[in-house]
């Protein structure tokens, strides 16, 4: 049960920034992929994955200032009762009244208000310091890092991943809207076990390069080649996309560089939608055509295609 700013490094007040920031720098540090003989850093991993989730979140990072829950997420208290980080029993409210401070007894505490002996004794009253009043629950095991490596189309249509628990068992996972190289989804109780039950399983989205596509944002860039007659004449031609391939017109006297867009062809995003296919053409000219250069050598194009350039 780990303090989570001092897991991360950083002040209790420091920025969301600050916090992101320390954040991605230990997880560069400790990832286990850089750091295949050193198990403990697997184990540190998790931890810093478990103290950026609390603190990341506005609500639990404010229960978590006000003492109303541990490091781990989990209360501090029974009956929403909670002094702080340093712990105690501080019901609020004018003139109430503070068991704070480490060498209070609770028990003696209670003996006194409701009768001397009454919680000592059995047959009624209050027993154990009312029923363990302060004790903190058991902490959950320890969260397990993944790295799960998705082919560039499966996360562009965000396809289902199936992914193998250290248990060996496999589960189905639902990639979210936005997703991105680096992202970080969590599967509770898949973690190891602990005395309060199972920590989570984090997993890492490494998507994994295309020999042709390149994204740019949520579109999806293309190098498409044509031959000179489909770009003179124009042509329909076959294109991929990260869905399958489609035909797409190329217009005539298209040149290279020409960009043409498919709608709907990119990367889901995190507010709705898709983002596009941006198709470059590239004229690809044969090579050693006789025919073809000797068209060339009788025509001539008076244009200067540098004139733009002041060339």
């Amino acid at each position: 049960m780990a303090d989570p700013y001092a897991t991360l490094g950083v002040a209790r007040g420091a920025s969301e920034a600050d916090i992101k920031k320390a954040y991605r720098k230990l997880a560069k540090e400790l990832h286990p992929d850089r750091n295949k003989d050193n198990p403990k850093a697997a184990e540190r991993f998790s931890q810093i994955a478990s103290a950026y989730d609390l603190l990341s979140d506005k609500d639990k990072r404010a229960r978590f200032d006000r003492g109303e829950i541990d490091g781990d997420g989990n209360p501090t208290a029974p009956f929403g009762y909670g002094g702080g980080p340093q712990g105690g029993f501080r019901p609020g409210g004018s003139g109430g009244f503070d068991f704070g401070g480490e060498s209070s007894d609770i028990g003696d505490i209670f003996e006194g208000l409701f009768g001397g002996g009454a919680g000592r004794r059995g047959g009624g009253g209050f027993s154990g310091g009312f029923g363990g009043f302060g004790r903190r629950p058991a902490a959950k095991g320890a969260n397990v890092a993944y790295r799960l490596a998705v082919a560039f189309e499966d996360a562009a249509r965000l396809a289902p991943q199936r992914i193998t628990l250290r248990d060996g068992k496999t589960i189905d996972l639902k990639l979210p809207p936005g997703l991105e190289n680096g992202t970080q989804m969590r599967l509770a109780g898949k973690g190891e076990e602990g005395p309060g039950g199972f920590g989570d399983a984090i997993v890492t989205i490494d998507i994994q390069p295309h020999r042709f596509f390149v994204r740019e944002g949520d579109d999806v860039r293309l190098d498409l080649p044509v031959s000179l007659s489909e770009a003179v004449l124009g042509a329909e031609v076959r294109v991929p996309t990260p869905d399958g391939a489609v035909m797409l017109k190329v217009p005539k006297g298209s040149t290279s560089g020409k960009v043409l867009r498919l709608k709907g062809r990119g990367f889901h995003k995190k507010g709705g939608g898709r983002g596009d296919l941006l198709v470059t053409l590239m004229v690809d000219l044969p090579v050693d055509d006789d025919a073809l250069v000797e068209f060339v050598q009788g025509w001539q194009d008076k244009g200067n295609p540098r004139g733009r350039m002041g060339v």
